[in-house]
């Protein structure tokens, strides 16, 4: 067959793709737009964990692994039920991620910590140091909330419903617990039940959610999607 030819482009076609071309840059996380985001592995060196399912393309020599249990394993989300799977992508290509047309984020931690959602992690750099924590109270669908904190050095992509906007955390601060992404490491979370008819309630059902009420000095902050169950 021989070398492969350039492929023949005429201008219109050349002006409708150009908007959606890969941004190209130096650095190791990098948005291809809002719901996709590409990263680097040969720069910093680091394997990354990411959602099981999330890559959608990749380039380049790329291995991707399969934890099994202990935390890099396992989390089961709080509203579905099941098990939130990670796989572990080593190598020196770049690996594209998106879930669902998620709007991603990607949040450079340096030395400091956040609180996120087990729901709302897409993916983030094994560097960093992480932590599974439980949230139980009566009205959490599933009987808990898993959140993930996440401390010292790398990248943390989270994911959401719809644009999140960050509030301070003030003394009369309160979230629905399917809406709140992430707090600040240093924020008190409080269970708080407030009597409130759900949209999915049914025959039987109280009506009762939780909500979850954060404390902490100024500084402190939380992140909610305009989305909830």
């Amino acid at each position: 067959h021989g070398a492969p030819h350039a492929a023949p482009q005429g201008a219109g076609l050349a002006a409708a793709i150009q908007k959606y071309r890969e941004t190209p840059t130096g650095q190791r996380w990098t948005p291809q737009n809002a719901q996709l985001i590409r990263v680097d592995l040969a720069m910093g060196q680091t394997p990354v964990l990411a959602r099981q399912g999330s890559m959608v393309m990749y380039q380049g020599k790329v291995e991707f692994g399969y934890k099994g249990a202990g935390f890099t394993g396992r989390i089961v989300g709080n509203a579905t039920g099941q098990e939130m799977q990670l796989m572990r992508c080593t190598g020196r290509g770049q690996v594209f991620l998106a879930e669902n047309s998620a709007h991603l984020h990607p949040i450079e931690l340096q030395g400091d910590g956040i609180c996120v959602s087990a729901e709302n992690v897409l993916a983030f750099d094994e560097s960093l140091h992480q932590e599974v924590r439980r949230i139980e109270g009566h009205g959490i669908p599933g009987g808990a909330l898993f959140t993930m904190l996440f401390q010292g050095t790398g990248t943390v992509v989270v994911k959401t419903q719809g644009i999140p906007v960050v509030l301070p955390v003030t003394p009369t601060t309160f979230a629905d617990c399917n809406a709140v992404v992430a707090w600040s490491a240093a924020s008190q979370v409080i269970l708080s039940s407030q009597v409130r008819l759900r949209r999915n309630a049914y025959p039987g059902h109280s009506g009762e959610t939780v909500n979850l009420q954060f404390r902490g000095a100024p500084g402190n902050f939380i992140v909610v999607q305009p989305y909830e169950v």
